[in-house]
């Protein structure tokens, strides 16, 4: 029997809050049999080059891409992934100073705040996890799960998992929100770096019900939305099927991917994440072909 030919679309490197650096992660892609991986670091598009390099030394099929938090009422949360984005477009740069800003003032006021729980970390210690991994003078963006890890070091929580449940996440008691693009900022600056637009992981929305969360889905519709992601390690199989659904109701493309994280995320497996995840190249052959579409459009 053939093999299927599987991709993801949706990863992270030590750029972001990924423990591989970006080489280290298109070496993973090919160890796990893949046939083409998208970079999608929070925020920034600081780890694209070296995974493009290392991805056409290796043959994969490569996608520069981002993921970036949009405005959206807690405690759901709305992350956009942007895949084909341009590496050196000024709207990607712009939009990248403006997050990794929100995300610098963020950091120290959950610190500060954990500090006045009992949990006794610093921003040196954040610091240096989330540079720890990364390659010396690379730009890295540190993120919850930097704190999170932190907080095992410094015994206050015996997981990753647990320090988002109790702390970090968005009922925790040290958790912060940031700055954030609204949802059609997020797709436009998108856009403007040449990339479509996906929303990624529906099922964390937490939407009040199946009407709710078609109205959220068909108002990004509205605002130019290319994609909706319905494979995902957090959706089982029924959330799939609905996510296909929706992705064929509102004209989307669907997309798929495993959030991988490397050891933040350390169920979560690159390719297959919690063993929930098969994203055929068929998948990839599909996005591609509407952003060539797309970049003919703009050029004619």
């Amino acid at each position: 029997m053939t093999q299927p030919m599987l991709v993801d679309l949706h990863t992270h490197s030590t750029a972001s809050d990924g423990t591989l650096t970006p080489t280290q992660l298109m070496r993973a892609a090919k160890d796990a049999g893949l046939v083409g991986i998208a970079l999608t670091d929070h925020d920034t598009g600081n780890g694209l080059k070296e995974a493009a390099a290392e991805a056409a030394r290796l043959g994969l099929r490569f996608v520069p891409g981002i993921e970036i938090s949009a405005d959206y009422p807690e405690p759901g949360t709305m992350h956009i992934l942007g895949h084909f984005i341009d590496v050196d477009s000024p709207a990607l740069g712009d939009m990248s100073r403006i997050l990794l800003d929100a995300r610098n003032q963020r950091n120290p006021k959950i610190v500060a705040r954990l500090n006045e729980l009992g949990c006794n970390i610093t921003m040196a210690q954040v610091e240096r996890i989330a540079r720890g991994a990364a390659p010396p003078g690379a730009d890295v963006v540190i993120g919850r799960p930097h704190i999170a890890r932190a907080l095992v070091e410094a015994n206050c929580v015996a997981s990753i998992k647990q320090a988002f449940d109790v702390y970090l996440g968005t009922t925790g008691s040290a958790y912060f929100g940031k700055e954030r693009l609204s949802p059609r900022q997020a797709i436009e600056c998108i856009h403007n770096a040449g990339g479509l637009a996906t929303l990624a992981h529906p099922v964390q929305l937490r939407t009040q019900n199946h009407a709710h969360l078609q109205t959220v889905i068909n108002h990004l519709a509205e605002a130019g939305l290319d994609g909706l992601e319905v494979w995902h390690s957090d959706h089982d199989a029924k959330t799939q099927e609905l996510m296909l659904g929706l992705a064929k109701r509102y004209n989307l493309i669907p997309t798929g991917g495993s959030d991988f994280h490397g050891h933040n995320k350390a169920d979560v497996r690159l390719a297959y994440g919690r063993e929930n995840v098969r994203v055929d190249v068929a998948v990839l052959d599909r996005l591609e072909t509407e952003y060539k579409k797309r970049r003919h459009a703009t050029l004619i």
